[in-house]
């Protein structure tokens, strides 16, 4: 199959192409960034360079292509974040109708089944519906929780406070995903088949925000270390104290109000997965610990 990935060498997409590429797919990685071509070359797979903004570019990306990966990439600087994901979300679906591509898979995240009190991922549930209006075309919207590798913008507040926290409780629940989970849930998608658009709930492991703390606590030789609840003030504060844009740290607050209520997890809890990814909070504490020491 031929499969165009978006996403350059993130997370995700750096490992799906890694399995894609060894399963014998003839690949093509869109990034905004010239300096990633060798990499991607390196990987065996085709570099597509420009700028999602660019309706012509994205679709000369997709054209030919048997599936494509789409993924909205996080932007720190956008003034709306909002409507920064609508309109990318838009100029995928544009891009997908000119270029003929039949078959979707697309990022997205537990809570998208909202359209308000979410932070960023009301963005995600506006590209859900977005993508939803493509007609003739089969989508797979993989809703992922939270990614452990978000843990390490904590390791900051690990080394100076000595505390992991958020404007959420010690009770309260995470659902968490490795992104290589994600890649593995991604490349069985776009290898087989599947009609229509449908949604599949990803998740690595649960957890209390408490036993997320003692974990990683003991992994990296502070077993004591506390989750400790913030307002929603001091955690916006915090931060911008910090040089997180304003725009974002509105976001992730009112993110954070979604986890402390539980509404984030009640669209999955009606559709939890049969199986469960691989990577456990344990073995993500190990990689944790290797980050923070280095």
């Amino acid at each position: 199959m031929k499969i165009t990935i978006t996403g350059s060498l993130g997370n995700i997409s750096k490992p799906l192409a890694q399995i894609l590429k060894a399963a014998g797919h003839e690949l093509t990685i869109v990034s905004s960034n010239p300096d990633k071509t060798a990499e991607i070359e390196a990987l065996g797979a085709k570099a597509a360079i420009g700028s999602l903004a660019d309706v012509a570019f994205i679709t000369l990306a997709f054209t030919g292509a048997d599936a494509v990966y789409a993924m909205v990439p996080p932007n720190f600087g956008a003034a709306d974040l909002r409507a920064y994901m609508g309109q990318t979300g838009k100029n995928y679906a544009e891009a997908i109708r000119q270029s003929g591509v039949k078959r979707v898979v697309a990022l997205s995240s537990i809570g998208a089944h909202l359209d308000s009190g979410t932070g960023p991922i009301k963005g995600i549930h506006d590209v859900e519906g977005i993508l939803s209006q493509v007609d003739g075309v089969d989508v797979k919207f993989i809703r992922a929780p939270f990614f452990y590798v978000n843990l390490f913008n904590d390791i900051p507040m690990i080394k100076t406070a000595g505390i992991l926290g958020a404007n959420y409780p010690a009770t309260a629940r995470l659902v968490m995903v490795h992104p290589t989970d994600i890649a593995a849930a991604v490349a069985e998608e776009l290898q087989k088949g599947f009609t229509g658009k449908s949604v599949r709930y990803l998740v690595s492991d649960e957890t209390t925000t408490s036993h997320l703390a003692k974990t990683l606590g003991a992994a990296i030789g502070k077993p004591q270390l506390p989750w400790v609840e913030f307002t929603d003030e001091q955690a916006y504060g915090g931060m911008t104290q910090h040089d997180v844009p304003e725009e974002m740290a509105k976001n992730f607050v009112e993110m954070g109000t979604a986890i402390r209520s539980g509404a984030i997890w009640e669209d999955y809890d009606k559709h939890q997965p049969a199986t469960t990814g691989k990577i456990k909070l344990a073995d993500f504490a190990k990689e944790f610990a290797a980050v923070y020491n280095a």
